[in-house]
């Protein structure tokens, strides 16, 4: 009996591979509860934020979205401060879009060189130089944007040299690199039938390329371009440097301007907090913050239609 009693007790107890699987497991809930918090809070944080400028300062969120005016220090005329935020979301979407449309063919063309045309050769070349684009920090970019593009731009262009354009060129090569290491990925995903079924069928090497490779790897390339879009989009010191930082409607490419991201870098440490100035670019950073999760949204769908 009591043999039985001791045999029964060792049958029940966990082996050591079963305590380390239950370890393992707790630790990866516990990880994934903690970054499920962390990004409620910040989502919860940010919001309750930025909804002040509308409950507690009384802003129409209309007026907010649509007047062109910046300047949460003065009233208007009817006594409404002046926090017309288009300005910046013009000028944020407006580089993020240019940036995205110079980006892709070059992306896209360096991704299919590296992968379909000299495989071997260009991938050695071409992707330490793509990694080392990305390992540069923002200011470098900035400081190079604001000692080469600016003065280029000027002697081009004419004006002073700051706005959507010098801006816009920073953030292409800022860009760059993440697009096309997506787009490289994306190509490699095509399975190698689909070359080798259309080059039996008597297509060219860029017949191939085009008609099928590409094609079927749209959705990947697509959401490649998007991720660029929302690293463009989120992008601050960098664009800082060489847009101008002016809170007015952007009138042309060559014209000082600011983006959502430049605004709150040069403007939320000379806030106090709580007041309308500083909801004011708290609700900035709740449209921001928005947007962000927009792209993202579109990035998933993105790669859902692919998987179908």
């Amino acid at each position: 009996m009591k043999s039985t009693q001791q045999l029964e007790r060792q049958l029940k107890r966990h082996s050591k591979a079963a305590r380390l699987e239950n370890w393992g497991r707790f630790i990866s809930f516990s990880a994934l509860l903690l970054i499920v918090a962390v990004v409620v809070g910040i989502i919860g944080f940010v919001a309750s934020k930025g909804i002040a400028t509308f409950t507690t300062n009384h802003v129409s969120l209309w007026d907010f979205l649509t007047e062109k005016t910046w300047n949460p220090n003065i009233k208007d005329a009817h006594g409404n401060p002046e926090v017309g935020a288009l300005p910046m979301i013009v000028g944020s979407f407006l580089i993020t879009i240019l940036s995205a449309i110079v980006a892709t063919p070059f992306a896209i063309g360096t991704a299919v060189f590296m992968n379909e045309i000299s495989p071997n050769r260009g991938a050695k070349i071409l992707q330490p130089v793509t990694e080392l684009l990305v390992g540069i920090p923002s200011v470098v970019y900035g400081f190079i944007g604001l000692s080469v593009v600016v003065p280029a731009t000027r002697a081009i262009f004419g004006g002073s040299g700051f706005g959507i354009l010098s801006g816009t060129c920073v953030l292409f090569v800022m860009i760059l690199p993440t697009v096309t290491s997506m787009s490289a990925d994306a190509l490699k995903s095509v399975p190698r039938y689909y070359r080798e079924a259309s080059l039996a069928l008597g297509a060219t090497q860029w017949q191939t390329i085009y008609k099928v490779v590409l094609r079927a790897a749209t959705p990947g390339l697509m959401t490649a371009v998007v991720f660029g879009m929302a690293r463009a989009f989120g992008e601050a010191l960098a664009v800082q440097m060489v847009i101008g930082n002016a809170a007015l409607m952007p009138s042309s490419l060559v014209a000082p301007s600011s983006t959502l991201t430049s605004v709150l870098t040069t403007g939320i440490g000379n806030t106090v907090m709580g007041s309308l100035q500083n909801n004011a670019l708290w609700s900035l950073a709740l449209v921001l913050l928005l947007m962000s999760l927009v792209f993202n949204l579109i990035i998933r769908l993105i790669g859902r239609k692919g998987r179908m």
